[in-house]
């Protein structure tokens, strides 16, 4: 069964993830420790322990379970004193923390608990801390407020910068028959993953794997804005200094006027794919319509995971 490792964080990595659980792999999924908003953001810096917030996430979509379990999961109190705006996955999560001492020792009981497909791993077992440059100069500290402070961001950090990776995370890359990154924040919970001395150095030393990049469909207000598929690609590029990537899949299908006018309200555009400029560089690009609409504009996970499985199958029947 090929071995793939995705890595990521927000919404966009789960959606990708139901569709990839259904496919033969055996996935292992690397998850940002940097969120500091929300529910993620109080248990974090009221308990001291990482952001549950997106491992709850990928735990949920990974989960073999029935639906009502998966719901309850995500179940957010609405109301309480102290309760209102936690899910009640976190707050599991961070009485199974307290109980074993150990963050990534809950994660692993959830998820035996709840039959993950697949291994859920924090990037690191401790939170970090994410900074960004502005190209004005000025510093913005802490992950919710980066996309908050409206500049154009130059560069983002980590505190501490040589933040220890787990093991297994190190040893699931190099092992790996494909490497995919994305879709999701781009600075805020993709590229804080290889911002991690050791997780970067372990993707670039396995020659072996398929590296992909799962391109967002839309720009995010204060942190893409106006970027195309290459400026999504190069601030990869520059934070890790490498290219890291042999496929970039894209969205090309046409999203409906009336969804690019509800976007257009919260400053969000369709991301453009500069082919000239993607292909140029070495990169080779699979093309599809990948999105379904509902209430937000989402990857059709079916749709994803098909291209994904058929990219890994081939590259593995070359290298034999």
């Amino acid at each position: 069964m090929p071995r793939i490792v995705v890595m990521g964080g927000g919404t966009g990595l789960s959606v990708m993830l139901r569709g990839l659980k259904e496919k033969p792999l055996d996935i292992t999924a690397i998850v940002t420790v940097a969120d500091d908003g929300g529910s993620s953001g109080i248990l974090r810096s009221e308990l001291q322990m990482p952001p549950p917030g997106d491992i709850r996430n990928v735990l949920t979509a990974l989960a073999d379970v029935e639906p009502l379990l998966s719901d309850m999961l995500n179940y957010r109190f609405a109301s309480g004193s102290g309760l209102a705006g936690h899910s009640l996955g976190n707050l599991i999560l961070a009485a199974i923390t307290d109980i074993s001492g150990d963050f990534v020792t809950a994660v692993r009981e959830l998820s035996r608990v709840f039959a993950v497909r697949g291994r859920v791993l924090p990037a690191a077992g401790q939170a970090v801390v994410l900074h960004a440059e502005m190209e004005d100069g000025s510093i913005i500290t802490g992950e919710s407020k980066i996309p908050e402070a409206g500049g154009k961001i130059k560069r983002i950090f980590l505190e501490p910068e040589e933040v220890e990776p787990l093991p297994e995370a190190v040893e699931a890359i190099r092992e790996a028959d494909a490497i995919l990154i994305g879709p999701g924040s781009l600075y805020t919970s993709i590229i804080p993953n290889l911002l991690v001395p050791k997780l970067a150095e372990a993707v670039l030393e396995n020659e072996s794997a398929i590296k992909i990049f799962v391109c967002n469909v839309m720009t995010q207000p204060g942190e893409t804005d106006d970027y195309t598929v290459s400026d999504h690609l190069q601030a990869v590029y520059e934070h890790v200094g490498h290219h890291l990537f042999d496929y970039v899949i894209v969205n090309d299908g046409e999203i409906p006027t009336q969804v690019q006018d509800f976007y257009a309200e919260k400053g969000a555009k369709p991301v453009q794919v500069d082919w000239d400029v993607v292909t140029g560089r070495g990169y080779k690009v699979i093309a599809d319509t990948l999105v379904l609409f509902r209430r937000y504009l989402r990857h059709d996970a079916d749709k994803l995971s098909h291209h994904i499985y058929q990219l890994v199958q081939n590259w593995i029947l070359r290298k034999r």
